[in-house]
């Protein structure tokens, strides 16, 4: 273990949300790492500070009557202004959302898919679910990869571009196996799923917002590829097209 793959664990360890086989590899790195071992001293008086009572403040009930009564109070005919514009907002935000998924989220089939990719992201930060095979060398994950799955997925190192390879695991979408990369962005994790495509053309990229995480789909040589993140969607797709990127030059 390195240490930009302890420093994705740290916190896990520090709260006892790790299984016993990855708290003591990051147990062991940081015996023998400085850097890490004050990571670590750093999180854990952050932790007690942010647990100290005396940090907490209740507003005293007289602030909010002074802030209710600062506050115009709107006319019948103003309010209902403001309710049809709200209305109006979630009716243009939902058309705008759709438009900007429309790639992704072509039918029932590929939003059940789109919600199976958002739940098995979520699994995967539970403590011991994020990998099977944990190491940032592509040279590693890729042959864990052969005979667990008809094809296995390519596995490009982008640690120069900004994305750390973290590791792979066995996960299931649509009822199917599938491999999931793991990448790291500062303090977020990227999955990128990959399956088998029915088609073996490729196919451009569609990008949105699906229950809070943003997803990158796109195909390319027989593969699909949905990387899944709460990172920004500019850094999201900057992830996809450097691995496209790579994958077309390799």
């Amino acid at each position: 273990m390195n240490c930009d793959e302890a420093e994705v664990l740290l916190h896990a360890l520090l709260d006892d949300e790790l299984d016993a086989a990855h708290a003591r590899e990051v147990e062991a790195h940081i015996a023998g790492c400085p850097r890490c071992m004050a990571e670590l001293r750093v999180a854990r008086e952050m932790k007690n500070m942010l647990a100290d009572t005396e940090l907490r403040f209740a507003a005293p009930p007289q602030l909010r009557q002074r802030i209710e009564a600062a506050l115009p109070r709107p006319r019948v005919s103003d309010r209902r202004a403001v309710l049809k514009g709200f209305a109006m907002g979630s009716v243009v935000s939902a058309i705008a959302a759709t438009g900007i998924f429309a790639v992704v989220l072509r039918d029932d089939g590929e939003q059940r898919i789109a919600s199976e990719l958002i739940s098995a992201h979520l699994r995967s930060l539970q403590a011991g679910h994020l990998t099977d095979v944990l190491s940032s060398d592509r040279h590693t994950v890729k042959p864990w990869f052969n005979g667990r799955l008809d094809v296995a997925p390519p596995v490009i190192d982008l640690t120069a571009q900004g994305f750390t390879l973290i590791g792979g695991r066995l996960d299931t979408i649509n009822g199917h196996a599938v491999g999931a990369l793991v990448y790291r962005r500062r303090t977020h994790v990227i999955n990128l799923f990959v399956a088998q495509a029915a088609n073996a053309g490729q196919h451009s990229a569609g990008i949105g917002t699906v229950q809070g995480f943003n997803i990158r789909r796109w195909s390319d040589r027989g593969l699909n590829y949905w990387a899944v993140s709460d990172l920004a969607i500019e850094e999201l797709s900057d992830f996809g097209e450097k691995f496209e990127s790579a994958m077309q030059a390799g």
